[in-house]
């Protein structure tokens, strides 16, 4: 019988930034970076214990998702002339497949493995999970790890990897924390100033799936090509907030990756720059965080976070016309995020 892998918490540090890591769903727990007058602040949200991650209390706070990350239209997608049925449990779609009534576990519900764990001038955790065929509806086994390393006294990096064994299967893995760069506790991130380098997006219907079509962002209040408040026009968004998938263009590049986004806090002077090699990216201003009990007594409101999901396109498995997510025994699916911290 296998033995039964626990949840637990890792601390890698490097002096300058300090990170909380759970294998429980791959999960950034904390996370803590100075400001422009050196005090460290946590900003990302969370709990104090890992309970509520245990009890689905935390909307995807921190996690890995998958196998598929965000919304695939009815639940359904046809491979090699087989047709596959998921979990509905957003009606009437599935996303990112959360714990539902069923028991089917996404990747953020599972406890994952835990490789290695290096300390030093570089500390770094790798963590592994293998989804096996017809876990959420999905076909074939997979090996997937995650491995967070702490580059620089002001950059983390995450590399994700997974590896069909037996049979053709989609994968489109996301890192979903939720920052708050004032920190944590501080109230919404409306006055967060945002940079997006992505001239499109992926417009959604009414059940927020692509509708297929790119759109340009240009004269709408998707374009944050140049800095621009987060509240300035979140405001002329249909629904709750900003939850759409932008099309990262293919310019700046640092270790071989694109600039998908800049985040600045005006007030503490915390600068977030995150660089990828992925497609796409879903920026969602915490729509749905409503009176969640977190951190240190602190209560989560509507937009007291933002995430900045790099992934592939929503539904690309029922969207021909949008880059595959499909990927074959023996090939390997990898995706690399880099947060790079600092003040101005």
């Amino acid at each position: 019988m296998a033995e039964q892998l626990e949840a637990e918490l890792f601390e890698p540090s490097n002096g300058t930034m300090r990170v909380k890591i759970s294998n429980y769903g791959a999960t950034i727990t904390s996370l803590s970076v100075p400001d422009k007058k050196a005090s460290l602040a946590d900003v990302v949200l969370g709990f104090d214990s890992l309970e509520p991650y245990l009890k689905g209390a935390s909307h995807y706070f921190g996690c890995i998702v998958g196998r598929v990350a965000n919304r695939i239209k009815d639940g359904k997608f046809t491979l090699s002339g087989v047709e596959y049925t998921l979990p509905i449990n957003k009606p009437p779609n599935s996303l990112h497949d959360m714990l539902d009534l069923c028991g089917h576990k996404g990747f953020d519900k599972v406890v994952w493995e835990v490789v290695e764990c290096k300390d030093g001038e570089n500390p770094s955790i790798t963590l592994k999970y293998q989804s096996h065929d017809g876990e959420e509806g999905y076909p074939g086994d997979v090996i997937v790890t995650a491995t967070y390393t702490l580059t620089s006294s002001t950059i983390m990096r995450l590399d994700m990897e997974a590896v069909p064994e037996s049979m053709p299967t989609p994968i489109n893995l996301a890192q979903h924390t939720y920052w708050n760069l004032a920190g944590h506790n501080s109230g919404d991130v409306l006055e967060h100033l945002v940079q997006i380098w992505a001239s499109n997006i992926t417009p959604v219907d009414i059940n927020t799936i692509p509708t297929g079509r790119i759109m340009p962002v240009e004269g709408t209040p998707f374009d944050f090509r140049a800095e621009k408040k987060i509240g300035s026009s979140i405001h002329e968004v249909p629904g709750l907030g900003y939850d759409h998938n932008y099309v990262l263009d293919r310019e700046e590049e640092k270790s071989g990756l694109k600039h998908a986004a800049r985040v600045k806090d005006p007030l503490s002077g915390r600068v977030l720059d995150l660089w990828t090699n992925a497609l796409g990216m879903q920026f969602y201003t915490g729509n749905y965080v409503n009176g969640v009990n977190g951190k240190g007594g602190a209560v989560y409101g509507k937009h007291s976070g933002l995430c900045l999901e790099t992934q592939g396109y929503p539904n690309a498995i029922n969207q021909p016309n949008f880059p595959s997510v499909i990927v074959q025994p023996g090939e390997k699916y990898a995706h690399t995020m880099l947060f790079e911290f600092s003040v101005e």
